[in-house]
């Protein structure tokens, strides 16, 4: 009997994928925590790098939304 959780030979796992969306979300979270402590420790506001880069939180978190699906579906 074969285990059904274990992964297929003919179709290989893709960790760096998913290593890539939680990297990107993890930038974006930090830019926008960097966002907000901006003001509180300086007189200035945050700059647009910051706040471009708080773009990467959402961008992360759907790659891992897509990482997720795609790695569940079963093999035919």
């Amino acid at each position: 009997m074969t285990n059904p959780s274990a992964p297929q030979p003919g179709r290989p796992r893709r960790f760096g994928f998913l290593q890539i969306a939680l990297g990107l979300f993890a930038l974006g979270l930090l830019a926008i925590i960097g966002i907000f402590l901006t003001p509180i420790l300086t007189d200035g506001s945050a700059g647009l790098w910051l706040y471009l880069a708080a773009m990467l939180a959402p961008l992360g978190f759907i790659l891992g939304v897509g990482y997720a699906l795609w790695s569940g579906r079963r093999a035919r």
